[in-house]
Formats: C-alpha cells, sequence, structure tokens
C-alpha cells in the first residue's frame, strides 16, 4: 500500500464534501469551493468525516494515482479551512514592489515597471517594499503565480539580486579573480 495513499483524510466541521459520479469531487468551506476531477479508476470514499482513497490492483499507474489523489485532496480541504501562502523577499538597489489596486507593479531593473494582475481566486499582499506575500485557497495556483512573480527577475548567483522565495538559499559564487 501507499504510505501516503492509504492515510485518511479529516475533515473538520464546516467544511462539506461532496462526491458525484466520475470521481467530481467538491469541497466547500469557510474559505471559498473547490472543485476537481479525479482519475475514474480510483475510489473515493467518505465516511462520517473522514475521506478514503483505495486503488483497484497494484500495477504501478495505480499506486502512482492513490498517493497523488490523496494528496490532492487534502491539499483541497487544507485550502478551504486554512488556506495558502508564499512569501516572497526582493533583494537589489532600487528594486522594490508595490500594490496598486488588484495590480502588483514591480521595479526590478528594467526600463519599465512590470505589472501583474491578481488572477481569480489569489491576493497579493505588500507588507513593505521588499517582501510580497501571495494567498490563495488553491496550492497550485498559488505556487504558479509566486513562480511567475519570482521569473520576472530570478536572484543571480553573483551579488544575490532579484525575487527569491523567502526560504531559497542562493549559492553565491566568487567574482573574476583580479591580477595578482
Amino acid at each position: 500500500m501507499s504510505r501516503i495513499g492509504r492515510l485518511p483524510i479529516n475533515i473538520p466541521s464546516g467544511v462539506t464534501v461532496k462526491i458525484d459520479n466520475g470521481n467530481f469531487v467538491t469541497v466547500k468551506g469557510p474559505k471559498g469551493t473547490l472543485t476537481q476531477t479525479f482519475h475514474p479508476d480510483m475510489t473515493i470514499e467518505q465516511e462520517e468525516n473522514t475521506l478514503l482513497v483505495k486503488r483497484p490492483t497494484n500495477n504501478k499507474k495505480h499506486r502512482a494515482l492513490h498517493g497523488l489523489t490523496r494528496s490532492l485532496l487534502k491539499n483541497m480541504v487544507v485550502g478551504v479551512t486554512e488556506g495558502f501562502s508564499k512569501k516572497l523577499e526582493i533583494n537589489g538597489v532600487g528594486y522594490r514592489a508595490q500594490k496598486q489596486g488588484k495590480k502588483l507593479v514591480l521595479t526590478v531593473g528594467y526600463s519599465h515597471p512590470v505589472e501583474m494582475e491578481e488572477p481569480d481566486g489569489i491576493t497579493y499582499e505588500v507588507p513593505d517594499a521588499n517582501t510580497i506575500i501571495v494567498k490563495g485557497i488553491d496550492k497550485q495556483l498559488v505556487g504558479e503565480m509566486a513562480a511567475k512573480i519570482r521569473f520576472t527577475r530570478p536572484p543571480e548567483p553573483y551579488q544575490g539580486k532579484g525575487i527569491k522565495y523567502a526560504d531559497e538559499v542562493i549559492i553565491r559564487k566568487e567574482g573574476k579573480a583580479g591580477s595578482v
């Protein structure tokens, strides 16, 4: 058995899970609603306030889908109760971020400011000019938007300038050696 796939998912109070035919799952909670269709081979069962995922056979494809399905369901339940967030830091002289309405405006060394619109279900927070927090209920979308922001100016290894995740470690390189 998959060590992750066999674990039950506890459904907290205030969260409702609806499983329709074709493995179409809807999770409603205090922060919002998430829906997703899972592979038809997987069996998703709801017993009182727990969810269980079962697989039909022990072949490689079903073993892989077992853990994946359980993880995606768990992320949906956590998303509608607590939500997800990613914190980014901006390093560099003159590099900064600011929020204008629903837009994130980045000044990161280009001849123009980079503007990014908030998609549905995502909010940007800018507590100070060098910190960006991406929040939302969909873990996949939060990670994708944080990656897009980081991609506008990835950190470089010589001076460490750029946008990086708060928990990311940039391995620094030594510059060109001068003449002795």
